[in-house]
């Protein structure tokens, strides 16, 4: 957008983006559009043909909306602010999940460590004690066992499970299977489900003011949602307004959109500014995901602390009851 600004040629204007691109798929396909351009194609036929299964269908179908209005400048200048709220949504999340991911992986590192490598010496000690070996250790003894017998089993057994639901996940049933079932995991669900409002209000209002056709733009924004089953609601809308209903009215039978996306959608409708309620909806859903997904953390932080004392605790009993037990015999 800077560089069409400052009014250079459409391909010199992709082949300085190719140069400053650092990522060489990106890059490569940038070169080969520009070369495309050059020989009479236009930008977004290119992008199609060059970037179905790389770029983004709201870049894509945003840049032929732009070249079919006439005002390509306009229509980057939309899709740069669409992606930086975007990514500014996800990386919000992503940040926010580091440290208990981080605390989780290093606390399960070091509790195979103890089970594997630090009980079964203290075991060889207490089994040469002739003394009743109290309930706490003989449950860290069998856990040490199972550890050391069952390891690699074990994970081999979570590594076939995550290929199995990732098998699933990738059949028709099975991504609606589990996109149904993410929206009913208390807090996570209502996050889920607010960021998938979010994607559909950010991209619905992007592609309706490039000039989009309505129509369009409900088929687009519906499969850049992330959630299956709300994106399938969002393709149930289509036969609806092709036939002359208004988009909220079909929103309104839809199971797993928020209430206030579907009033809020009609309300637009109504009074002819659809584009513009749509993008404060998806400001307002993206301040809620952020202090929800904040929320959720601040009370799954503290549950990690005292998984891990309680765990701490049960050790420190196993290990040093039977030390008390052999003392009081002396």
């Amino acid at each position: 957008a800077i560089i069409l600004k400052a009014g250079l040629p459409l391909v010199q204007t992709v082949d300085l983006v190719a140069e400053q691109c650092p990522d060489r798929t990106l890059s490569r396909l940038l070169r080969q559009v520009s070369e495309d351009v050059s020989n009479g194609w236009s930008l977004s036929y290119s992008f199609t043909q060059r970037g179905e299964k790389t770029l983004p269908a709201t870049f894509r179908e945003t840049v032929r909306a732009g070249e079919e209005s006439g005002d390509l400048l306009s229509a980057f200048r939309r899709l740069a602010d669409y992606f930086e709220r975007m990514n500014k949504t996800r990386e919000s999340v992503v940040s926010a999940l580091t440290y208990p991911a981080f605390v989780i992986v290093v606390a399960a590192g070091v509790i195979g460590i103890i089970m594997t490598f630090a009980v079964p010496t203290f075991t060889n000690m207490f089994e040469s004690m002739d003394i009743d070996l109290p309930w706490p250790t003989v449950a860290l003894i069998a856990l040490s066992h199972f550890f050391q017998r069952y390891a690699l089993v074990l994970l081999g057994v979570i590594a076939l499970a995550l290929l199995a639901l990732q098998a699933f996940r990738m059949t028709d049933r099975g991504g609606i299977a589990l996109a149904r079932a993410q929206l009913k995991i208390p807090i996570i669900g209502a996050i889920v489900r607010m960021s998938g409002a979010s994607q559909f209000a950010h991209t619905m209002s992007t592609l309706l003011t490039a000039g989009m056709p309505i129509l369009q733009a409900i088929e687009v924004s519906g499969r850049t949602m992330t959630n299956l089953c709300m994106a399938r609601d969002i393709a149930a809308t289509l036969p609806g307004v092709e036939g002359g209903r208004g988009l909220g009215e079909c929103m309104g039978y839809a199971r797993e959109l928020p209430a206030m996306l579907v009033q809020m959608t009609a309300v637009g409708e109504a009074t002819g500014s659809m584009e513009a309620t749509l993008k404060v909806l998806a400001e307002y859903y993206d301040n809620e995901v952020d202090v929800r997904t904040k929320r959720a953390l601040s009370l799954l932080e503290p549950a990690i602390i005292i998984v891990l004392a309680v765990f701490v605790v049960f050790i420190l009993m196993a290990v040093y009851l039977p030390m008390f037990s052999m003392y009081s015999a002396i």
